[in-house]
């Protein structure tokens, strides 16, 4: 009775939205809607975390008072662990990743569990000490709920696409309360068209989400900062230099990151993951304990220039010497690389983007103290000012995203001082980390297996296709020890097609037998038990392995051997036949069904 009420409520909502408003309208109230629901995530991912951190950290002066900490992320990962085998009996997947699959390739859904499980396993993952971020667990949490409402109001492929979008969009807004750095990482991201059709509903969900957490947060920021010292053409060359040294992290950072998890793939059982993984985070905490959680306190304090008292009360003793405080921020720099990417790798919950904030500070921050004991200028540089761009020239690095870590850093100082330099480090590191990583570590894996879609619209529709869906089975399969007369009475007289696939007696398929080929002699009796189709059948012009051959690579096959049809195998079996006139067909159809 309540399922069909429900479906009522939204069957007379469908309704009324036709009779009232436009297209325009309805996906401005939408993104509206989803900003909403993004920035409670967003405030419900936040506090969740901070109670779990609560209830084991507390502020204290002494080292060893922080030990008791060090066996927390064991205690968190294996949490996660159990949660994700016990309850929900599934992977939960790794964020922004798992957004941009859905989109790819489960046409925008996602599964129900995702709509809460990274709101639980996140705030554990990352309360217990965990090496990582909220920001993506909060995108796939919103693009999940998004998903949800598409799925209710019967919306297109194109619209779910733009909610997801919306969802990414209200998330970032609430969370670093930077609206339009939050559109533009949607964009950049989920490869959403920059339309007026699409950036109404996105600015809209933006302002939702923002407004959201002024209204719980008040005007608290993750980042607090304000810029001392305006850009003069005189620092040029050093953001140039910044943008050299962020994009050798960058590509140190994706090397490692990548590595580290195909290390942890190796372990078949996901417990032993969890457990070498809060082994090795322990050894790591037991050095710098400062690579706890998110990171954003040191982050505030190398901001606010108190390099001495973010290496203080650890594992060391105050430094008092500023080439030791730069080689101890460098060394916590590379753990902090190894503990994110172990802290995911090992089954963790989280995203890399507080982290990537985190080593970019540290690398600006790091830049900066060195150029002023060189005295490489004739005054002191701000540090403040190098902290922040470093963190930008890391962002368009490590996640491929220029625009989004300009305009972050530009709207987070409240003001565009730093517009220049956070362009030229930004280009440089973004050029120079795409030369040697084609792909961020967002879209790697995807793009490994030609799931990734991306601004190119042709390669996009070709992705979000389903090969199943062209492929045709209405052909009369021969055998290979057939006759002629065989040929004619199970396949000519039978078939309407022109094209007999021709496999042996498992099934493997063997050749194609044309029936402009036997025309001449199929009326030929004599001949029907003389001739096997063994001498008859010819080789394809090539075969689509349906386990490994992606769309583009089909319609590539088409292009290079000019066939208007190609057989379809799998394992060597055959399944049918696709033809070039209903693939572009199918193509057409799903270039309109993505273009909003």
């Amino acid at each position: 009775m309540g399922i069909s009420r429900f479906q009522r409520f939204f069957f007379k909502l469908n309704r009324f939205r036709e009779k009232h408003l436009n297209r325009q309208q309805y996906l401005v109230i939408l993104g509206g809607l989803v900003g909403l629901a993004s920035g409670t995530v967003a405030v419900l991912m936040k506090n969740l975390t901070y109670f779990v951190q609560s209830l084991f950290f507390v502020e204290s002066s002494s080292y060893y008072d922080h030990m008791y900490k060090i066996g927390l992320p064991i205690i968190g990962l294996v949490l996660v662990y159990f949660f994700k085998t016990r309850l929900i009996k599934s992977e939960i997947g790794q964020g922004i990743s798992t957004t941009l699959y859905a989109i790819s390739k489960r046409k925008g859904l996602f599964k129900y569990f995702q709509t809460y499980a990274s709101l639980i396993a996140a705030p554990i993952t990352v309360g217990f000490g965990g090496s990582a971020g909220l920001e993506a667990p909060t995108v796939v949490t919103s693009a999940s709920l998004s998903t949800r409402f598409s799925r209710y109001l019967k919306l297109n492929q194109a619209t779910k696409t733009l909610l997801i979008g919306c969802a990414a969009a209200g998330a970032m807004s609430s969370l670093f309360k930077a609206p339009i750095a939050a559109i533009i990482f949607a964009i950049e991201i989920f490869s959403l068209d920059l339309t007026l059709v699409s950036m109404i509903p996105l600015l809209v969900a933006s302002v939702s989400a923002i407004l959201t957490s002024y209204f719980f947060f008040g005007n608290d920021y993750l980042l607090q900062t304000q810029i001392t010292d305006s850009f003069s053409f005189s620092d040029m060359p050093l953001y140039g230099i910044l943008g050299i040294f962020t994009a050798f992290i960058s590509i140190i950072f994706s090397r490692i990151y990548i590595s580290i998890f195909s290390r942890f793939k190796r372990f078949s059982s996901k417990l032993n993951r969890a457990l070498i993984g809060g082994g090795c985070l322990l050894i790591l905490m037991l050095l710098t304990p400062q690579i706890y959680g998110e990171g954003y306190a040191l982050i505030n304090e190398l901001l606010a220039g108190k390099h001495f008292t973010a290496t203080e009360n650890y594992a060391f003793n105050q430094f008092e010497n500023i080439w030791t405080v730069i080689v101890f921020l460098m060394l916590l720099l590379f753990l902090k690389i190894l503990a994110s990417s172990i802290t995911i790798a090992a089954g963790g919950v989280g995203g890399i983007f507080a982290p990537v904030l985190f080593i970019g500070s540290i690398a600006g921050h790091c830049f900066g103290m060195i150029i002023n004991q060189l005295k490489i200028l004739n005054h002191d540089i701000a540090l403040s000012n190098y902290t922040l761009v470093g963190m930008a020239g890391l962002m368009a690095g490590v996640m491929h995203a220029p625009l989004t870590a300009i305009f972050l850093i530009a709207e987070l100082t409240s003001g565009y001082s730093l517009f220049i330099p956070l362009m030229i480090t930004a280009a440089i590191s973004y050029m120079i980390t795409q030369r040697f990583q084609k792909h961020s570590v967002y879209h790697l894996e995807l793009a490994q297996r030609g799931d990734l879609v991306t601004h190119n619209k042709d390669q996009a529709v070709l992705t979000l296709m389903e090969i199943e869906q062209v492929i045709e089975t209405n052909f009369c399969i021969l055998n290979e020890s057939m006759t002629l007369g065989e040929v004619v009475k199970e396949g000519v007289v039978k078939s309407s097609r022109n094209i007999f696939p021709v496999v042996d007696h498992q099934q493997q398929f063997k050749g194609i037998i044309l029936l402009d080929h036997i025309r001449t002699i199929m009326f030929d009796q004599d001949m029907y038990n003389k001739v096997k189709v063994y001498d008859l059948m010819q080789s394809a012009p090539d075969v689509i392995d349906l386990s490994s051959c992606k769309m583009s690579l089909i319609m590539q096959k088409f292009q290079q051997t000019e066939a208007w049809n190609l057989p379809v195998v799998k394992e060597g079996k055959y399944v049918g036949f696709i033809s070039k006139s209903k693939l572009l067909t199918a193509y057409r159809q799903k270039l309109i069904e993505v273009t909003v």
